[in-house]
C-alpha cells in the first residue's frame, strides 16, 4: 500500500516543530522540517509536498507571505499553525489559501484528525493520495461520519442556474466559463447544490468544508462558523451574484444557506 505521500513542517519552536514531526511520521508520512519561512517554501517546492504544517510566527517573514509563495506553485493541503487568538489571523489565512488551522497549544489528537479531514477531500493532481491514506486508516477513514454516506453523488455533473460543476474533475463553469474556486469553497458549493433548496446550517458547511471527519458532537467554534461565512462570501463575489436577486446561495438568518430556485430564463 502506497504511504500518503511528503509531509513539510514549517516551524521555528523546535518542541513543536519535533511534536508535528512525530505526529506526521505516524501518520505514515515521509517528513521535513523547516526553522525558517524562505527554507520551508524551498523545501515544499523540492519535496512536492503533499502537505504543509505552517506557523504563521515565523522569524525572517510572516506565516501568511509564506503561503502565497507557495500556493504560487503547490496544491499541497496546508494547515496554519497559530498561538495568536485574533480572528482576523485565521480568516485571513483562508483567504490566502489555508485548508485548515490548529490553535496552539493543541492535542496531538485533534492534529491528526485534522489532517485526517483534509486529506479525504480529493486533489485534482492526485486523486489517489486521499484514497490510499483514508484506506490506511481505522474503518477506511470513516470514523465519525455515516458510513452510508457516498464520497461522490452519483451523477458527476450538476447544473443549477447556468452553472455546471463536475465532481469527479472538481471543475466549475459559469454560463460556459471556468470558475477558479479553492477547495473550501468548491465543497461547500457541492454541499449547497446537493441539499437542492434544503437549508445547510453553518454547523453542517464547516463540516462539509473539513471532509466530516469529526464526531456529531465535537465543538464547532464561532470562528469556525465564520471561516465559513468568508467562503461564501468569496463564493458570492467569483459567481457574480445579484444580492438583490441571487442565483445560488441565499442566506437563511441566524441559521446558514440553501440553494436559489431554479430559474426558468
Amino acid at each position: 500500500m502506497s504511504e500518503p505521500g511528503v509531509a513539510v513542517v514549517i516551524e521555528d519552536d523546535e518542541d513543536v516543530r519535533n511534536l508535528v514531526d512525530a505526529i506526521l511520521k505516524e501518520a505514515g508520512f515521509v517528513v521535513h522540517s523547516a526553522a525558517t519561512g524562505r527554507e520551508g517554501v524551498e523545501v515544499v517546492r523540492h519535496q512536492q509536498a503533499a502537505i504543509v504544517t505552517l506557523d504563521i510566527g515565523l522569524p525572517d517573514m510572516d506565516g501568511h507571505e509564506v503561503l502565497r509563495r507557495i500556493r504560487q506553485f503547490s496544491d499541497a493541503y496546508v494547515l496554519m499553525l497559530t498561538a495568536r487568538q485574533d480572528e482576523s489571523e485565521t480568516l485571513t489565512a483562508f483567504l490566502t489559501g489555508a485548508d485548515d488551522y490548529v490553535r496552539k497549544p493543541f492535542l496531538p489528537r485533534e492534529l491528526r484528525a485534522r489532517v485526517t479531514a483534509m486529506m479525504r477531500r480529493p486533489r485534482a493532481a492526485s486523486p489517489a493520495t486521499a484514497a490510499e491514506f483514508r484506506e490506511a486508516l481505522p474503518d477506511g477513514g470513516r470514523s465519525g461520519r455515516d458510513a452510508s454516506r457516498p464520497d461522490r453523488p452519483d451523477d458527476a455533473v450538476i447544473r443549477h442556474n447556468g452553472l455546471a460543476l463536475n465532481y469527479k474533475t472538481r471543475t466549475v463553469t459559469l454560463e460556459g466559463s471556468a470558475l477558479n474556486l479553492t477547495r473550501s469553497e468548491f465543497d461547500l458549493l457541492v454541499d449547497i447544490l446537493r441539499g437542492k433548496g434544503a437549508v445547510r446550517t453553518r454547523t453542517d458547511l464547516v463540516r462539509a468544508a473539513r471532509g466530516d471527519y469529526y464526531e456529531a458532537d465535537a465543538y464547532i467554534g464561532e470562528a469556525d462558523e465564520r471561516a465559513v461565512e468568508t467562503h461564501i462570501g468569496n463564493l458570492r463575489r467569483k459567481l457574480r451574484e445579484d444580492p438583490q436577486s441571487p442565483r445560488f446561495l441565499v442566506t437563511v438568518r441566524g441559521i446558514g444557506y440553501r440553494l436559489a430556485p431554479e430559474r426558468s430564463d
